[in-house]
């Protein structure tokens, strides 16, 4: 596994690549909008004791399970939506997964936090192995402890940006299994037929697991490049310049996976609004959009439905081709399906028309947030 980091690119002075996390902190090409303190106050309030009721889904989440023995036999260039951010891919007969979160909350506790809507489609245990985790960044509901311990020994390499493997190291994962990169730099994972590059791409957003660490870690997008296909994943990111850049210099894009989800006005530069997530699409030249970031917890003030409703009514009126899967739903990265507005059953308007018929879908009660991460 080699790095390689492009010489005409430009990091931030404190994004140079390094071992170890340094008590500097990273930053964004542009200063964020953030609240002040007594907004943020009322934000806080606002989560705990004035929520609207559709933050969370009345019923059940659909999930399609599966099985280790469909995984291996699924063919290449397939992918798997497990929920959240977590995807599941398949490449040249290895798999390759995003940003693993498989706990039932969102938090540093399992008895508080944002809790799951649905289960995953499958869990760690039943997992084929696998030659890479991804990491953008370390916030929980995209860095999850449990799951990486338990992940720990069935996974080749750990690739992150620049301190968040030293996390790892420190919840003892082998420091030969992680590689580090600052933005711009690239890793290629070899012994496959042709080896994949993963570029750490620019992303407009922050770090922190408390109150003390706040961007002590780099956050990052990813651009996945396998033989003549280019996948690209947002992690979160406010809408900003760099995806232009990012289009402009490892575009055009088969497949965009661009978080929708968990946005608000009040926090604009940290998660795009659908308009935004569209756009950022665009920036990037991509053939096809799979949103994520959605659909797995309760991390805002929106309806827990309206990023899906949104994000495909701007991509018909658009004519961008999007893909809408349930979780545990196969895609063909190279060809990605519609898929069915699966979320209109969770309606109230709706649930009697719209009805999805797969017999073997289990039914997963419903699950309820009482703290988000902002």
């Amino acid at each position: 596994m080699t790095v390689r980091r492009d010489p005409h690119s430009v990091l931030a002075s404190d994004q140079k690549a390094s071992t170890k996390v340094t008590p500097a902190k990273f930053k964004n090409a542009h200063a964020l909008r953030e609240p002040g303190f007594l907004k943020t106050l009322g934000i806080a309030f606002k989560f705990f004791f004035s929520k609207p009721k559709n933050t969370e889904p009345a019923g059940s989440i659909p999930v399609m399970e599966l099985t280790r023995e469909e995984l291996l036999t699924a063919p290449d260039n397939t992918l798997y939506r497990l929920g959240h951010s977590t995807l599941l891919m398949k490449m040249q007969g290895v798999f390759w997964l995003t940003d693993p979160v498989f706990s039932e909350r969102a938090s540093p506790f399992q008895w508080m936090g944002p809790k799951r809507f649905h289960h995953a489609p499958i869990s760690i245990a039943d997992l084929p192995p696998i030659k890479a985790v991804i990491l953008s960044h370390d916030h929980y509901d995209h860095l999850d402890h449990a799951a990486i311990l338990q992940l720990a020994d069935k996974v080749e390499h750990f690739i992150t940006p620049t301190g968040v493997g030293d996390r790892l190291i420190a919840w003892g994962l082998p420091a030969e299994k992680i590689q580090q990169l600052a933005w711009w730099q690239s890793t290629s994972i070899k012994g496959l037929e042709n080896a994949v590059e993963l570029v750490a791409t620019p992303a407009q957003h922050f770090s922190g697991r408390s109150l003390r660490d706040r961007d002590q870690t780099l956050w990052a997008s990813w651009t996945i490049l396998n033989q003549d296909q280019r996948i690209f994943f947002s992690g979160d990111s406010g809408y900003f310049t760099g995806f232009k850049e990012i289009g402009d210099k490892y575009g055009p894009f088969d497949l965009t996976l661009i978080e929708t989800g968990a946005y608000d006005k009040q926090w604009p530069d940290v998660h795009m609004q659908p308009e935004e997530s569209l756009q950022a699409h665009l920036d990037l030249r991509g053939k096809r959009l799979l949103p994520i970031h959605n659909g797995t917890f309760d991390l805002a003030l929106h309806a827990w439905h309206e990023p899906f409703d949104r994000i495909v009514d701007l991509a018909q009126r658009h004519q961008v081709k999007i893909s809408t899967p349930m979780m545990g739903e196969a895609v063909d990265i190279a060809e990605a399906q519609a898929g069915q507005r699966w979320w209109l059953e969770q309606l109230p308007a709706t649930q009697a028309t719209n009805k999805v018929t797969n017999k073997a879908r289990p039914k997963i009660a419903s699950l309820y947030s009482v703290i988000a991460e902002q």
